[in-house]
């Protein structure tokens, strides 16, 4: 049985047992969180919601917050000796799927 939900303006497809990394949520680590933005579910009934499958839920919990590995942004204008190099850490949360509730 799988799921399609919505958090931090993305769709992610999550499986019982599934470690994901998403955006960053307020929530501490070993504390449960609950999504209730489910748009499809999966397995051997399927149910497609319009947009939102009503009463559904994914449960999960947070195993740890944290950085990803830091990228370089570099912007320049050509021939105007103009530039500007920058370093950016996205936060993630890391949360392992418990149970799918359709």
């Amino acid at each position: 049985m799988y799921a399609i939900i919505e958090t931090g303006g993305k769709q992610i497809k999550v499986v019982e047992g599934q470690e994901v990394y998403i955006e960053k949520l307020n929530i501490d680590a070993d504390q449960e969180v609950t999504f209730d933005k489910v748009l499809f579910v999966g397995g051997s009934d399927v149910k497609v919601g319009s947009p939102l499958v009503a009463g559904a839920t994914v449960t999960g919990t947070v195993v740890k917050q944290g950085r990803a590995k830091k990228i370089t942004v570099f912007k320049y204008k050509p021939k105007k000796n103009q530039h500007r190099k920058l370093g950016h850490r996205q936060p993630y949360t890391k949360v392992v799927i418990g149970k799918i509730n359709a």
